[in-house]
Order: structure tokens, then sequence, then C-alpha cells
């Protein structure tokens, strides 16, 4: 297995047309939550606020963005549209634009429940 360090390196390892979609995600994530750090965690970018707020992961035919929670299905009925996996994964096509506002949905629900869940262990 290929080994990275770095957000930079993850992306640097796919075909141009796969690195040109996670560059946009990764800059949509970051506009989103401009407070959470990078890492490389479960061999995924990783983006940490409050604790992991978002990962990604390009497979062969789509990028995986974790996690989903059942809140979030809740309050974003856009999310239908796409697969969800059973382990909190929304499935975006590599044949397809990349889900922008919704991508960042997904990230400022997941700020939100870190902040809140912050909250609650402060109590």
């Amino acid at each position: 297995h290929t080994q990275f360090t770095t957000i930079d390196e993850y992306i640097a390892l796919f075909p141009p047309a796969v690195q040109e979609k996670l560059r946009l995600l990764r800059q949509t994530i970051r506009e989103t939550a401009p407070e959470a750090e990078e890492a490389i965690k479960y061999r995924m970018p990783t983006f940490v606020f409050h604790g992991n707020l978002v990962y990604f992961a390009a497979w062969k035919k789509h990028i995986g963005l974790y996690p989903i929670t059942s809140s979030m299905e809740a309050s974003l009925p856009e999310l239908a549209a796409y697969a969800l996996s059973g382990r909190g994964t929304i499935k975006l096509p590599l044949n397809q634009p990349l889900p922008v506002s919704l991508i960042r949905n997904i990230v400022a629900c997941r700020v939100k429940e870190n902040l809140e869940n912050k909250a609650k262990a402060a109590e």
C-alpha cells in the first residue's frame, strides 16, 4: 500500500480528473469549516474540529464522504438522491459533478453536531 501523510499526498495518488474532484471537495470543506484541521486517520483524509468532523476517500467509481448521521438524513432531503451505505457514507459518483451545496450542508451539520456534543460534554 502506498504510504501518505498529508491530504496533498493522498490526492496525488489519483488520476487528474479524480484529483480535480478531490481538490474541490477539500476546498469546499475548508471554506465551510475554516477552523477544522487536516489529518490522515484510518488511511483517509480527515478534517478535525472538536473531534473528527468528516473523512473522504476516492474509490473506483465514487468518492465516499463520511459520516452521514441520522439527524443529517432527517434534515437534508437532498441526500435521498445519493446512495447511502449503512455505515454513514454518501457515495458521490465520479461521473457526475460534485454536489457542492450538499457537501457544504453536510459539513455544516457536522460542525453543529460536534459543537453540540462539546457543549453537552461540558455540562
